[in-house]
């Protein structure tokens, strides 16, 4: 397909979905207005939202080489990308909007909007061959993206039609990799970050959905002058040009005139609940820092003593029910930030709301898509509260719940309610998961797979198959699902002098190419280089079993412990390096001091690994965690964890801290103190 088809694609997309959204309004489907069909809806005031939706962009650019008359290369490539279901790449975006809009008496609509975006993988690339330069690569990749802009529109009694135009953004990397020849050494790349500014212009469909809520509909075309920049290494400038054309969907929550007395600071966003249709959210960040300690040595995968990190994450939670008893749930992120050291140095990490990768600028991911399926087989009744991908609802004790779809698998499996919430209780990654549940994902923790939970009586029987990594702790999931794994969970539901508790069995199966320790181990000492998992592995099994229980004391008071088991002969697949581990602590609320919204939490973990694990990193050996180069002086994981949190207006306030003894198994560093502050918001 051409570039221009596929802008004009776009295009025609923009365009037909907005006819389509227009009809659907005028039809009256389920997601209603709030005001009566002979009432315009009030659209003066201010309103913030997000959105949701795809790019595509063109570049033309000029290579030329310095005190050169004329460029070397002239070129053109398209910034488009895909969706890969498998890697969840593609040219989608997430974003932010804010803006004001004041409603004539002739129902036209005068309004200013601002918005910023974060795609997930808007770029393009291309190599070229000159006699003097050699072959090089060169590419342009779109970091973030944004616009201010006015809108003019007419409002019907419930649809707002409107044009919109302003000026645009941009902030881009470009980069130039050397190949072959050239006057700098093959594989040298180097980057450059541009700012672009032009201009946007588009149209756009809006209408009211529920109180306070409106939906919306737009497609923008952008365009920007060119931009130069130096690469001094290869001797060249870099000159070119952008545009891009979007199609996105969007919320606005409406904030009404007078932002003084709106109660959105204080109370937070209200979800929208229509019918068969609801939006929650959520944010959180996190900042930790690991304090100075005791490291005589450091190897690649060490944490680094004196070091802080943050992540920051964005979430809406779309939901909708096709018929009784279904939910279709869609999950679009944005993230950004690291974990301490990179996610390196600790088993147990510090921190569950860093992944096992981190980028410097937001992106955007869809870690769930899901369609879930209960159905009722009798019992007492019990409600259903709305909550994040959750409708508000009833159901009977008895059932059957079918999860298809791309989600986490401890969203199911492994669940604990005083410690499962890395946003709303522990940090540490062993506290909120059993740290040897390897469950299958991808390096954000989601993976395709399938669930059936039957509840009956006082027990819950779950089993569920999942897509396993293309290797080892990938980013890429196996799209073959060659690489997959089972997992089976018993609970039973008990009362123990009046108060309730569970406990629950998980075991799992892997089957997967997974290296062994000890035959990179006993490679190593052939070859004389350090062993290397990847060069041993084989399609094989990996086997574990945890236990999982809770207990409440009295009100606001509750005990859990977690426990696990796994052969530790072969390489983590998809978690952390954790063979045998204990855990166990309490949650504690304020209402026992007189403030019934903070909570008290307190944990102890102790993490160990087997003697091939330990032989393995000993030998130099990294995972995708862990690895100081060097273990002469083996030892468990020992972590504590205590956290506070506190309401403070719309958001929780949280201080963590945590002390870690023998970090990666090493007694010869640490241990580590990390203190951490998170703030989180939903609604």
């Amino acid at each position: 397909m051409s570039r221009r088809s596929r802008a004009s694609r776009c295009a025609f997309a923009g365009l037909g979905t907005l006819m389509l959204v227009n009809a659907a309004a005028a039809a009256d489907l389920p997601l209603k207005a709030p005001a009566a069909a002979d009432t315009v809806f009030n659209w003066t005031g201010f309103y913030i939202g997000g959105h949701f939706g795809y790019a595509a962009g063109r570049a033309n650019w000029l290579a030329t080489d310095v005190g050169a008359a004329a460029p070397v290369v002239s070129e053109s490539f398209d910034l488009f990308n895909e969706y890969d279901a498998f890697k969840g790449t593609g040219s989608y975006f997430a974003g932010l909007q804010a803006g004001y809009n004041y409603l004539l008496p002739s129902h036209w609509l005068i309004g200013l909007e601002a918005d910023i975006s974060a795609p997930n993988t808007l770029a393009g690339s291309q190599t070229i061959s000159t006699p003097l330069d050699g072959q090089a690569n060169y590419s342009d990749t779109v970091l973030q993206f944004g616009t201010a802009r006015a809108r003019l529109g007419y409002a019907f009694d419930r649809v707002l039609v409107y044009g919109t135009g302003g000026l645009a953004w941009t902030y881009d990397k470009l980069e130039r990799t050397q190949l072959v020849g050239g006057n700098i050494g093959v594989g040298t790349t180097e980057a450059a970050l541009l700012w672009r500014w032009g201009w946007a212009a588009g149209a756009g469909i809006e209408f009211p959905v529920a109180p306070s809520w409106t939906a919306k509909v737009e497609y923008l075309a952008t365009g920007f002058g060119g931009g130069r920049k130096l690469f001094p290494a290869a001797g060249q400038s870099f000159d070119s040009d952008l545009s891009m054309q979007s199609l996105r969907v969007g919320l606005n929550y409406q904030l009404g005139g007078d932002l003084a007395k709106s109660d959105v600071f204080t109370k937070g966003v209200q979800p929208l609940e229509g019918g068969d249709f609801a939006v929650h959210g959520q944010a959180t960040f996190v900042e930790q820092y690991a304090a100075p300690f005791r490291a005589p040595y450091a190897g690649q995968n060490s944490l680094a003593p004196n070091a802080g990190r943050e992540t920051f994450d964005l979430d809406l939670y779309v939901g909708y029910r096709p018929w009784k008893g279904a939910e279709i749930w869609i999950d679009p992120e944005i993230d950004q930030g690291f974990g301490l050291s990179g996610t390196f140095g600790v088993a147990g990490f510090p921190s569950a709301e860093a992944y096992k990768v981190g980028q410097t600028y937001p992106y955007a991911r869809i870690p769930r898509t899901f369609l879930r399926q209960t159905i009722d087989l009798g019992g007492e009744s019990q409600k259903v509260d709305a909550g994040i991908n959750q409708f508000a609802g009833s159901q009977t004790a008895d059932r059957l719940v079918i999860t298809v779809g791309k989600f986490s698998v401890v969203d199911i499996f492994d669940q604990n309610k005083y410690a499962h919430d890395p946003r709303g209780d522990f940090l540490n990654w062993t506290a909120v998961n059993t740290g040897a549940f390897d469950y299958a994902a991808d390096a954000w923790a989601f993976t395709y797979g399938s669930a059936v939970e039957w509840y009956t009586g006082q027990w819950t029987f779950r089993a569920g198959v999942f897509d396993g990594s293309v290797v080892p702790n990938s980013s890429d999931l196996d799209p073959n699902f060659g690489q997959f794994q089972m997992v089976g969970e018993i609970e039973r539901r008990y009362s123990l002098w009046d108060q309730p508790g569970k406990v629950l069995v998980t075991g799992y199966l892997t089957r997967a190419r997974l290296g062994s320790f000890q035959d990179a181990v006993n490679l190593a000492a052939v070859t004389g280089a350090m062993p290397d998992l990847s060069l041993v592995r084989t399609y094989t099994s990996r086997t574990g079993i945890t236990g999982n229980i809770e207990q409440q004391i009295m009100d606001g008071v509750g005990l859990f412990a977690r426990a696990g088991y796994t052969p530790g002969n072969l390489e983590t697949y998809a978690f952390t390096d954790v063979d045998e581990t204990v855990a166990g602590g309490a949650s504690l609320s304020g209402k026992l001091w007189g403030r019934s919204d903070d909570t008290l939490g307190i944990v102890g973990i102790v993490n160990m690994i087997s003697k091939e694990h330990q032989a393995y990193l000993a030998a130099g050996g990294l995972t995708a965690l862990i690895g100081d180069g060097m273990l002469p002086h083996p030892g468990p994981e020992q972590i504590m964890e205590v956290y506070y949190q506190l309401p403070v207006y719309s958001w929780q306030l949280t201080l963590d801290y945590q002390f870690i003894t023998n970090p990666a198994y090493n007694r010869d560093r640490g241990p580590v103190s990390v203190v951490a502050t998170r703030l989180h918001a939903q609604f």
